[in-house]
């Protein structure tokens, strides 16, 4: 059982199962969480996906995270009352966050955002995050790996991922794990004071495993 995590599992309903298989494919990526580990300079970590009483300490970690990073966020993350809505009424089959634990403190954190329907509805895509004193550990490059097991899981075909043109490090541990750059468009959006930065789409194709094969269609 994965206790709290199972509750905010729903239905995806666009994979080509009955309503218990697609419960069960996220509850069985699921399973495995919370997943300990060692970061590159041994550092240990706890890796689990988002829960009811992170929000404070989602707070506090998005506001250490340098504001040019987090571009993508399109709400104002000044609003604790955000981050409860996040933890305490998650959607797992729609955003899935996966946070990295350093003791009690977040250290990263990575989603699978995955689209209910249209013709993007194989494309999953992914949105990362490190805390700046963590960096060159690999935080993001396990975060990362963790989810794109959950995508193959899930069925998924392809993964995406938007980053500004600044983020040197995530573009490069991105490529690390297999992403090309699909798109680079120089001073392409605005940040919060309207300062302009690239706008880079990196993606990669997810090889299938045969007893997910067909389920992304």
């Amino acid at each position: 059982m994965i206790g709290n995590y199972a509750l905010a599992v729903g239905v995806i309903p666009w994979l080509a199962v009955g309503q218990k298989g697609q419960t069960m494919l996220l509850e069985d990526a699921l399973e495995k969480y919370p997943l300990e580990t060692k970061l590159r300079d041994g550092t240990p970590v706890t890796v689990r996906p988002v829960a009811r009483r992170d929000d404070t300490k989602l707070h506090k970690f998005f506001l250490m995270v340098p504001e040019e990073e987090r571009l993508f966020i399109k709400q104002p993350i000044t609003d604790q009352t955000l981050f409860k809505q996040w933890c305490r009424q998650p959607d797992f089959e729609r955003n899935l966050p996966l946070l990295m634990l350093h003791g009690k403190k977040i250290i990263g954190e990575a989603t699978l955002h995955q689209r209910g329907g249209g013709w993007k509805r194989h494309i999953g895509l992914i949105t990362l995050l490190t805390h700046p004193e963590y960096r060159g550990r690999d935080v993001s490059k396990v975060l990362v790996t963790e989810l794109i097991h959950i995508a193959k899981h899930c069925g998924l075909r392809r993964l995406e991922a938007e980053i500004n043109g600044e983020r040197k490090i995530a573009l490069a541990v991105l490529a690390q794990l297999g992403f090309n750059k699909l798109m680079h468009l120089h001073d392409y959006v605005l940040d919060m004071k309207a300062t302009t930065h690239d706008y880079v789409l990196m993606g990669r194709s997810l090889k299938q495993e045969e007893e997910y094969a067909g389920l992304g269609g």
